[in-house]
């Protein structure tokens, strides 16, 4: 099997730059935020590139990656879906959210992490102490997550407990909520519609979680038009 060394990563890395998009660099740093460089690379490609580091020894990449650009930390988080053991898995996880600043890297590698539908117990535990961490994205990496692999029978009341404890102000965590909360109401209504009516989420929080629903093709007027009248002023 293949595995990492410097050489090799340094090949990968010009690779990287090769595929550099200007246009799309441009437009990407008007909607993301980060401390890292910006190559310019479209995330499919981004995920092409991912799924042939799995089939090589993806350990010996993670322990050899670095964090120079935005788009090798992203590449780090995708391959870490393809890890298959539970416990190597969230080791990895935890080790790269500590790098995530801005949404695009939180957003785009939890959507890949399809091993928490299979181990949803564990990654629960690990839920719990992001949404505790006093890191912005971590908070939101532990919202994101529920929002992508939670909102079902077995949690949807875990889940309202889970962010009416959230007292936060930032910005991403708050907006992550209210994505959440939309999501809710669309899969369980009746139970969402109840928490809307005794929830403890601010007022920023819950006037967005309201305008999120209403926007939604997916939620009748009817609802909508009683959603609108539940806004705080």
């Amino acid at each position: 099997m293949f595995i990492w060394n410097d050489l090799n990563y340094k090949k990968l890395v010009t690779y990287l730059n090769n595929l550099s998009d200007n246009n799309y660099k441009k437009f990407n740093k008007k909607l993301i935020t980060t401390k890292y460089k910006m190559i310019g690379i479209r995330v499919p490609l981004i995920r092409n590139i991912a799924k042939k580091i799995s089939k090589t020894d993806i350990i010996s990449f993670l322990n050899i990656v670095k964090s120079n650009s935005y788009e090798e930390v992203l590449l780090e988080g995708i391959v870490i879906s393809y890890i298959k053991d539970i416990d190597i898995s969230i080791k990895y996880f935890n080790k790269f959210i500590k790098k995530i600043d801005n949404w695009a890297l939180c957003d785009i590698s939890i959507s890949s992490m399809k091993i928490v539908n299979n181990y949803k117990d564990k990654y629960f535990i690990q839920i719990k102490k992001y949404l505790n961490s006093k890191d912005e994205f971590i908070v939101r990496v532990g919202i994101v997550l529920l929002l992508n692999y939670y909102i079902d029978s077995k949690y949807i009341d875990s889940i309202f407990i889970l962010i009416d404890n959230i007292n936060r102000e930032e910005y991403y965590i708050n907006m992550a909520i209210a994505w959440l909360v939309s999501i809710c109401f669309i899969k369980y209504r009746k139970k969402t519609y109840n928490y809307l009516k005794r929830n403890k989420l601010n007022k920023f929080t819950y006037n967005k979680s309201i305008q999120k629903i209403i926007e939604s093709y997916r939620v009748s007027n009817e609802d909508k038009i009683i959603l609108k009248k539940m806004k705080r002023r």
